[in-house]
């Protein structure tokens, strides 16, 4: 009962609101009835389908899933309520929606590359990333973070920024997507130093930032350290996880002088010598993002200016690295919800 009360409540809120809304049958036809063959994605919200829209449109059809109606719902409300309202180039555009009976969809432009991370976790394909690529896709994430934090008339965290969230267009522009837990959050205008605290500690292990993951602290600069992550990813083709650490591997290269190491090999070869000074600089940079104080990490509008040479980056210290302490059958499955207790804080030792 409370759940159909609560169905009801965002059937309300959603007819109210910005995001605009689709009959089923307009949807279904689109998916060819919903067609395996159409699929192209599956999550924990539900499964993703292509589509085609009558006037030819591609779109990207999230349908969610029986087994995790629940929360599923509140995610989909959070969706519909933040990204409707959002709009920029760097972030992926949310469509429209549809709730029928039991069916919550939600309808997005269709990103012909899919997910970063098919791209640099794949040995074959991150290779047809340049470095110049991978500059473009980072500066669209951060871009993107910017104008969450501080120039949306909503300002909000994403709180679960990682590869598989970052989505390329046909023309490899990077969007921002998964707005399922993200929430809104106000600044003061110093906004390294706004946070608040939350019992419900959600996103991906890899990505988490220490003061998040082990005492709940919610702010922009959780947001940073994600982004940091996700740059050392970029630059290096590598995953951050428990059984290869990629920040400590980078601070351990940074100490010693010998950042370019991280570079991925399959893009080392075709760097100019101006190319190879700027991933020397973005390197610090990323690690600068994954301090272990969020008021030793930059706000992400201080980030461009240095990635962009406007702006010198600082000398980082030696970051800490939070991970799941968890055993090795569990960590096969990295990209779950977790709380702070399954979580362990390494202090990391200069050689």
């Amino acid at each position: 009962i409370a759940h159909a009360i609560f169905s009801v409540a965002v059937f309300d809120d959603i007819m109210r609101g910005e995001c605009p809304t689709y009959l089923l049958e307009t949807i279904r036809a689109s998916t060819d009835g919903f067609r395996p063959e159409n699929e192209i994605g599956r999550g924990g919200f539900g499964i993703v389908y292509k589509g085609q829209m009558p006037d030819g449109q591609e779109v990207a059809v999230k349908r969610l899933s029986a087994e995790n109606r629940v929360q599923g719902l509140k995610e989909f409300k959070n969706e519909v309520d933040l990204i409707a309202k959002l709009q920029h180039r760097n972030l992926v555009r949310l469509l429209g929606c549809c709730i029928h009976c039991l069916d919550r969809i939600l309808v997005y432009e269709y990103m012909s590359n899919k997910s970063l991370d098919t791209f640099i976790f794949d040995p074959r394909r991150r290779a047809t990333l340049s470095w110049k690529a991978r500059m473009d896709i980072i500066l669209g994430v951060a871009r993107g973070l910017v104008y969450l934090h501080q120039d949306s008339r909503h300002t909000m965290i994403h709180r679960d920024l990682k590869a598989a969230n970052v989505l390329l267009n046909e023309e490899m522009v990077a969007k921002i997507s998964d707005f399922g837990i993200a929430k809104l959050f106000s600044s003061s205008g110093d906004n390294s130093q706004d946070s608040t605290i939350t019992e419900r500690i959600v996103g991906t292990y890899g990505y988490m930032s220490p003061e998040y993951a082990m005492d709940g602290m919610v702010s922009f600069m959780q947001d940073v350290y994600s982004f940091g992550v996700l740059l050392l990813e970029i630059v290096s083709g590598r995953r951050n996880q428990r059984s290869f650490n990629l920040i400590a591997h980078a601070w351990n290269l940074y100490e010693e002088n010998r950042s370019l190491e991280l570079l991925d090999p399959a893009v080392r070869g075709g760097c100019s010598p101006a190319e190879l000074e700027h991933v020397k600089t973005w390197i610090q940079v990323g690690l600068l993002c994954v301090q272990e104080s969020p008021s030793q990490r930059p706000q992400m509008a201080a980030v461009i200016p240095m990635l962009s040479h406007q702006q010198a980056p600082g000398r980082p210290l030696r970051p800490v690295v939070c991970m799941p302490a968890r055993t090795p059958v569990d960590l096969l499955n990295m990209e779950e919800n977790t709380s702070s207790n399954e979580l362990t804080i390494t202090n990391l030792e200069g050689r």
